[in-house]
């Protein structure tokens, strides 16, 4: 056995308490128990809950994913922010559906969301932009993400240049950053179990609202 698998097969999955959950009393809509979820995860101490997987195709069918960081969860849907120039923006912009999940191991809970994405307006996506740090302003000003790139100097010359521009110009546009939002058809809420007896709550978006249901696990 190799140094991989004995790790792989020392590894313990939830081995702590868990909290309980009764779908029973589970809000009409999702956003509510999302919020909920979200709140308790941040309280258990999870780290960096707001950080999800984010799946999307192009136009040639083939799936991709990456971890992206959650900027809201409201009436319109769950966001996020990227360039519109990037491999995922270029990916939305051929095919606008999109799905997510977030994974939170200190409470062995998941939400999985699959829906339309929509773009938000150039003020929204200003407001976005500017209302995170310098740093984030500074990557956003550098681009050309998910471009080819010849070597760490140039990225390393890149990033400077944009700091100094970012510190100089607080209110700097960057025109390709957009901001998107995924507007939910699904939603499921899983709560993991010591005895695997995983609950699973979907939420599915229907002409008349939401229907709930259970779905073994």
């Amino acid at each position: 056995m190799t140094d991989f698998h004995r790790a792989l097969r020392s590894l313990k999955v939830w081995d702590t308490e868990l909290p309980a959950f009764d779908p029973a009393g589970a809000p009409p809509e999702p956003l509510p128990l999302f919020h909920d979820w979200f709140t308790a995860a941040v309280a258990a101490g999870q780290s960096e809950p707001h950080t999800l997987s984010l799946a999307t195709a192009g136009e040639d069918g083939r799936p991709d994913v990456r971890i992206v960081m959650l900027h809201d969860a409201d009436a319109r849907g769950w966001h996020f922010a990227t360039h519109a120039t990037s491999a995922k923006g270029r990916q939305l912009d051929a095919n606008p559906e999109a799905a997510l999940a977030f994974y939170w191991p200190v409470q062995g809970r998941q939400v999985r969301i699959r829906g339309h994405v929509t773009t938000g307006t150039a003020e929204e996506a200003y407001a976005d932009l500017h209302a995170r740090t310098t740093g984030a302003l500074a990557s956003a000003l550098v681009g050309r993400q998910s471009e080819v790139l010849d070597s760490p100097g140039t990225l390393a010359e890149a990033s400077a240049r944009a700091w100094e521009r970012a510190r100089a110009e607080p209110d700097a546009e960057a025109p390709t950053w957009t901001l998107y939002v995924v507007e939910p058809a699904e939603v499921e809420f899983f709560q993991g179990d010591a005895q695997r007896r995983h609950l699973r709550l979907r939420y599915r978006r229907t002409t008349d609202g939401w229907t709930r249901e259970l779905l073994w696990p």
